[in-house]
This record gives structure tokens, sequence and C-alpha cells, in this order.
């Protein structure tokens, strides 16, 4: 554990040399409320994380930390084959900001040998950091080429579009996000978008409308 704490200790004097006051201060103007943040810009973490080992117990209590390059960093340095479920399920419970989920999903949950498991009981949650996990996700599965079969694309259609007529800005847009990439993927699947598109064209909420007018300009030259 000595280690750890050393570790940690060092990890967090490279933040302080990097830290960029005006950044921090526009973030949390945004509503980022960390205990800490050094606002640093992801490259730069990334480059920090290089210099460091995977390793779990540090990647642990990097992200049970309240500050916010502690927990991008986590996800960077987290080995996936000792990474359960139930952990990533402890640490979607800790995410309130859409930008440590965008973080999360693409340097660690992308790579979780059962990713295309878990990415639809996350978009099926009530909770709002589930399902933007889990619509972030399935962005990133359908881009590495993942093809679902007829049950899974029926499951992900009926919650993506469930997704846009919601309430959760951050939500509808990954959603939108992830059909886009689906469709993507062959006209068959455009096709089988466009009667569900159509009916939300018509939707009595304006940024529904939008978001499904921004879906059909991505996908009507397929």
């Amino acid at each position: 554990m000595a280690d750890v704490h050393e570790t940690i200790k060092d990890i967090k004097s490279k933040f302080r040399l990097f830290m960029n006051g005006v950044i921090s201060q526009s973030m949390r103007e945004k509503g980022l409320g960390y205990k800490l943040n050094f606002g640093i810009e992801f490259p730069r973490i990334k480059e920090i994380a290089a210099a460091y080992e995977p390793n779990h117990e540090v990647a642990q209590a990097l992200w049970k930390e309240n500050i916010r390059e502690c927990k991008i960093l986590a996800g960077l340095l987290q080995p996936v084959d000792s990474f359960c479920p139930e952990i990533a399920d402890i640490w979607i419970e800790d995410m309130h900001y859409p930008e440590l989920a965008e973080y999360t999903v693409m340097n660690l949950f992308q790579r979780l040998p059962y990713a295309s498991e878990v990415v639809f009981r996350w978009m099926a949650d009530d909770r709002e950091y589930f399902q933007l996990c889990g619509f972030l996700l399935m962005v990133r599965l359908l881009m590495k080429g993942q093809k679902l079969n007829e049950r899974a694309e029926a499951e992900f259609l009926d919650q993506a579009f469930t997704a846009l007529e919601g309430d959760i800005v951050s939500v509808q847009k990954a959603a939108a996000l992830a059909l886009c990439k689906f469709a993507l993927q062959s006209k068959d699947n455009a096709r089988k978008m466009s009667k569900p598109l159509q009916a939300l064209l018509k939707s009595e909420k304006e940024n529904v409308r939008l978001l499904a007018g921004e879906i059909r300009l991505e996908i009507e030259y397929l």
C-alpha cells in the first residue's frame, strides 16, 4: 500500500506542474464541481499516464479521489483483466459529469472483454450515467465494426429511440450518435431507422425534432 501511496503522491506532483488555472476556472463555471480540478488537457494526462505501468490498486485509489485528473487517469491505468462488471457499476455510480463518462468509456470500458454484454444492461438502466455510458460504449463498439444480431439490433433501436425522446440532453446526444454509427454500417441499417425517425421529426419537443433532423442529414446520402 505504501507503494500505491507513493505513486499517487508522485502523480499529483506532476499534475501540479501542468496545472492550468484558466481552464480549471472555466470548467468550474460550467458546473464541474470536483474537490480539485487542475484544468489539465487530456493529451497531457495521457502523457503523464504513459510514465506508469497499468496497476489495479493505483487505478482504484486514483478513482476514489475527488479530483478530475485522478479519475481520468484511473481509466488509463486500470488493467482490464482485474476490472469486473461489479467494479464498473461502482465507477458509473460515482460519475457526475458527462466528460468523465466519455473519457472512461474511451480509455477503459470499450476494451473490456464483456463490453458487448454490459452495453445493453447499461442502456436499459433508468439511471442517467448508466444510460450515458451504455450509449457511448455502443458508439465505440459500432465504430470497431461490431455487428448486432437481429434481437440485439431490435433492442438497441428500441432503447436508442426511447432515449432520444427523453429529457437528459447528454443521453439524447449519445443515443443519436450511436444511431448514426449504426446507420453507417450498412444501407439496410439506415433503412430500418427511417420509420421511427420520421415519427421523431414530428415530435412536440423542439430538441427531439432537431436531433432527428441531424441524424437524417447524417444518413440520407448513404
